[in-house]
């Protein structure tokens, strides 16, 4: 027995801070009987089984589930050769002309297809009502399945797309309130389906990101022309020859909901370490330039 992937029907989140109006998600599933690694027989050909047994004809059979002539044939002989006995024989000759029958290990092997169906079935109803939120942990799952070269991979939700002559600015809020703002085309707007409200991730590599302390203790603000700038502290450093590679945890923005903080990594050299005197626990801005960052979607 082999259940495929889930149905691949759009997900719509839960989450009121992502809603979409896109249909529901739903699990689903189909069952197979293999044999030696193969394919032995799924609902198609089952049918087929049984349509042959009720007519006793595979012109009749065919035609009652949609195949052609040959087309049957040729699955009835791909299921002879897969079971290693004979499922289906064609007599000719006789009163009747001949015909096609089915052999007792076929009918069996109805029966036991229908009895693994219905319980299958069974099994997809109780999984889709024990899931609370089915859709949102699905999408989820595709998040923390995506793999891509940049270190950083935040993920939140387009609080505002501003049109600019040849560029657009879209601002990316995340689970904990903190924004990330990125200049891309037109195009990438459009095709990316960008849209306020809309979920989306914001990949930045480590070494596009700059580190900055501010000692004034707010007398001077910081001035730089890179517009994304987001506080927090260093969470570690990991020191190597010649760069250090430091993750810095974002302050959260909100104290709502328990969204967990966002950790961005930096890639700066030792002496930058040193000069700055980073350390667990020392306040520090992430900078990056809004057009170091890349948008993207998982539809």
């Amino acid at each position: 027995m082999s259940v495929p992937p889930l149905s691949s029907t759009p997900a719509a989140s839960t989450d009121p801070d992502h809603a979409s109006d896109e249909k529901p998600l739903g699990l689903a599933g189909s069952l197979w009987l293999r044999a030696d690694g193969e394919t032995l027989a799924g609902a198609a050909r089952i049918a087929l089984l049984a349509a042959i047994g009720e007519t006793g004809s595979i012109t009749a059979a065919a035609k009652a589930v949609g195949l052609s002539y040959k087309a049957a044939w040729e699955a009835v002989d791909a299921m002879n050769n897969l079971a290693g006995v004979a499922l289906v024989v064609r007599s000719t000759g006789g009163k009747g002309g001949g015909g096609t029958t089915l052999t007792p290990r076929a009918e069996r092997l109805i029966e036991t297809y229908r009895g693994l169906e219905h319980e299958h079935r069974k099994f997809i109803e109780r999984a889709s009502a024990a899931i609370d939120d089915f859709a949102g942990d699905w999408a989820m799952i595709g998040r923390i399945g995506m793999k891509t070269s940049a270190r950083n991979q935040l993920y939140g939700t387009v609080e505002s797309i501003t049109r600019g002559a040849v560029n657009d600015e879209v601002v990316l809020k995340l689970p904990g309130g903190q924004q990330i703002v990125a200049v891309v085309t037109h195009e990438s707007v459009e095709g990316l389906g960008l849209a306020v409200g809309k979920p989306a991730f914001a990949l930045v590599k480590a070494s596009w990101i700059m580190l900055a302390v501010d000692d004034s203790k707010g007398a001077t603000p910081l001035r730089i022309s890179a517009r994304n700038r987001l506080p927090g502290s260093v969470k570690h450093v990991t020191q190597g020859a010649v760069n250090s590679e430091v993750s810095l945890e974002l302050d959260s923005a909100t104290t709502a909901g328990t969204a967990s903080p966002a950790v961005m990594t930096a890639i700066i050299t030792n002496e930058s370490v040193s000069a700055l005197r980073l350390s667990e626990g020392t306040p520090a801005i992430a900078v990056f330039k809004a057009s170091s960052v890349i948008l993207g979607t998982t539809d």
